[in-house]
């Protein structure tokens, strides 16, 4: 943690440069610019039944575009039934 105390006379802008002054020199906005978007990997199996998941939705999606019946409440109750 980054603490900076104001000196005796010191203005609030030169005690505002001197903490920004701070934090960069000590390198934490780097760390958390860097983790922002850092994401974990999914495990395989994971992977695998996302893929899965995503192929019978798009099977279901065109059988119910030909049939002509493909609205978002049709969406919506495809997902319901696929239990995501």
């Amino acid at each position: 943690m980054i603490q900076v105390k104001k000196k005796e006379k010191e203005t609030a802008e030169s005690l505002i440069r001197r903490f920004s002054r701070r934090v960069q020199q000590s390198g934490v906005l780097r760390q958390v610019r860097k983790k922002r978007f850092h994401q974990t990997e999914k495990s395989r199996d994971k992977r695998r039944d996302e893929a899965l998941y995503k192929v019978d939705i798009r099977k279901e999606i065109s059988r119910l575009k030909k049939l002509g019946k493909f609205n978002d409440e049709a969406l919506r109750e495809i997902k319901k039934r696929m239990n995501r």
